[in-house]
Parts: C-alpha cells; structure tokens; sequence
C-alpha cells in the first residue's frame, strides 16, 4: 500500500512542477483522475501521460542533455526535458528559454560547449510564464547583461515568478506580430494563448546547404484540467493559428514534443537533417487539440 501511495504523489509532483508554485498543494495528495484518454497517431494519450513525458524525472530536468546543432544558427543548450536554445548571429546571441533557474549554470556551459560565449547573449526571450521555462530569467540577465523580452500578455505572471526573492527582469514588453531583430537574424512573435495568457510560437528562418527553412519554436498547447470558456476561447483561436504558421522544423519548450531525442539519435555526417520535418510540424498540435477537445467534451457532459 506504501509502494502505491507513493507512486501517486510521484506523478502528482509532475502536475505541481508544471503549473508552477501558486498550486494548492493539497493537489499532491488527492490528484484528480487520469482522464480523459485519447488515440492520436495510434498511440493513446492521458494528460498525466502527456505531462510525465513533457517532464520527465527531476533528473531529466536538471540533466543536460548534449548540445548540439540543430539547422543553421539555432543550437539546443537544453536539459534532456526542458529546452533551451541558442541562436548564433555576428552581433551575438539569442537564449530562448532559461528553464529553471538551476539549470542556467547547465546551460551556460553547455553554451561553452559548442564554441560559444554565454556572455555573447544579448537578448533573452521566452515561450511562456511557467518556472521550468522562465524561472531562470534574473540569473541569466546577471551572467550576461542580456535585454529580457518578453510578451505582454505574460508580464503579471512573471512579475510573480521570484526564484530566491529576485525581481524579474524585463526590458521590453512586445506584443503579438513584432519581430526580434539582431545580427541578420528575424524571429516573429506569434500569441498562441491558451495554455499562458502571453504563450508566444516564434518563427524564424535558417540557411542550411544552400536552401531556406521555416523554424517554429511552439509554445505548449497542453490544456488544463478544467477549461474556462474564455481559455477556451483562446485554445480554438491558437490551435487554428498554430496551423497557418509556416514550418519545416519544428521545435518546443519540452524536447518530447519535437521528439528531440529520437531525431538526435538519427544525425550522422553527410545524412539528410532529421530536424526538417515539415510532415510532422503540427503532430503535437493535433495530439493537444485532441486531448483539449476531450477535456471540454467531458466537462460539458458532467454540467448537463
């Protein structure tokens, strides 16, 4: 009974990871049934499966994962579960993601690992407001003097985000549809709410053997357990918009939903790049708007 037990507040500590520290806690010791299931692609998905994969073990996330080019300029400095990368431009750098702010040190040297300065990193973006991705902000911006964007929609919730009593920095509150400019290098901010109010998609291009390629580094799209009407609103507008963007190589704020791991492990000189995979762009989008629509079908049938 104590193995059982234990397993459940194992699984109810991933649920607490993700939806960062404002949880009532008296979630670990009553989490709420795994359901609803759905079948996409053949595979059978449970929210709880979906946040043990994105998340992984404690370790998983604090582990960095090797670092490694993906297309063009853009890097992964990330840990085997939360990603983070670096895009390389000759007026300096672009960190996306600082994950927890544990992990910046894993990150920073990760960055050194490739070839690269951390203290090149001029700018620092973010896809949304949950510690596992932007808890690290304060530390990074100390390390390197970076200039914090972030979107507008995200700011309350990252005024609140205080690893160690550090205010959060930002410097520029940007909106959706602007672009980020630096060294020759474009990315679009897309508003992609639903699973933050600011959850930001960012689009970009890379060169790689002569040819052109549409980037996209989604933001999640993971419903919660309970879908108000208004954040139902903006998942149906997200999932439509999410579909329009253009993309060859799709990347993510947790590596399982790129199946970074799988695609890493097929890299090999002279071989075609596994990450330019325009047929696959939108799985993971067809994966949460499934499981989204299962969530509000349910919760519609438990009001009548």
């Amino acid at each position: 009974m104590k193995r059982i037990s234990g397993l459940k507040l194992f699984a109810s500590l991933f649920v607490l990871a993700a939806l960062g520290p404002q949880v009532d806690l008296s979630y670990a010791q009553n989490p709420p049934p795994d359901h609803p299931s759905v079948t996409v692609g053949g595979q059978t998905f449970t929210p709880r499966s979906i946040l043990a994969r994105n998340m992984g073990t404690n370790e998983d996330q604090t582990t960095a994962f090797p670092p490694h080019k993906i297309i063009g300029n853009i890097y992964y400095v990330g840990t085997r579960t939360l990603s983070s990368f670096l895009i390389v431009t000759p007026q300096g750098n672009i960190l996306m993601d600082s994950t927890y702010e544990r992990n910046v040190p894993t990150i920073a040297k990760s960055v050194a690992d490739l070839g690269f300065k951390f203290s090149d990193v001029k700018i620092l973006l973010g896809n949304h407001a949950h510690g596992d991705h932007q808890e690290g902000d304060a530390m990074v911006k100390q390390m390197t003097g970076a200039n914090v964007i972030v979107m507008a929609e995200d700011v309350p919730a990252l005024k609140e985000m205080k690893p160690g009593g550090k205010e959060h920095p930002i410097d520029q509150v940007i909106h959706d549809g602007d672009k980020v400019i630096l060294g020759g290098t474009t990315l679009v901010a897309h508003l992609t709410p639903g699973h933050t109010r600011g959850c930001t998609s960012w689009t970009t291009t890379a060169q790689e053997g002569g040819r052109t390629y549409n980037v996209l580094l989604g933001c999640s799209l993971r419903a919660p357990g309970v879908v108000p009407p208004p954040i139902a609103a903006e998942f149906d507008r997200s999932f439509k918009l999410v579909r329009t963007l253009p993309c060859d190589v799709q990347l993510g704020d947790h590596g399982a939903q790129y199946g970074m791991q799988e695609k890493y492990a097929k890299m090999k000189a002279g071989a075609p790049n596994p990450f330019i995979d325009p047929a696959h762009c939108f799985a993971e989008a067809d994966v949460e708007e499934a499981m989204y629509h299962a969530i509000v079908a349910e919760q519609n049938a438990a009001h009548k």
